[in-house]
């Protein structure tokens, strides 16, 4: 499970549809390929220094909306819908 769900999930809903397909594809790699999904949640909230593999564009897009979202209070969980989309 995701340390904060709504992070990546609020941060998907709001992004996933304006990305390249080689910012989805790396996007893809970022959420499926650590181990550990604290990883992502450290680095986003750079508590930890991203590995060079992962420090791209998106996940310097994650980073800064995990800064937008500390500022912001979020009322309400996102719609989950795009979880039951059929893959792109």
């Amino acid at each position: 499970a995701h340390p904060d769900p709504s992070l990546s999930s609020l941060f998907a809903k709001e992004n996933l549809a304006r990305m390249s397909e080689e910012q989805l594809n790396r996007y893809d790699r970022l959420i499926n390929e650590p181990s550990n999904d604290w990883d992502i949640y450290y680095w986003a909230t750079e508590a930890k220094p991203t590995p060079p593999e992962f420090d791209t564009d998106v996940m310097a897009m994650l980073r800064e909306f995990a800064k937008n979202r500390n500022r912001e209070q979020r009322l309400r969980q996102p719609d989950l819908e795009y979880l039951f989309e059929p893959p792109r």
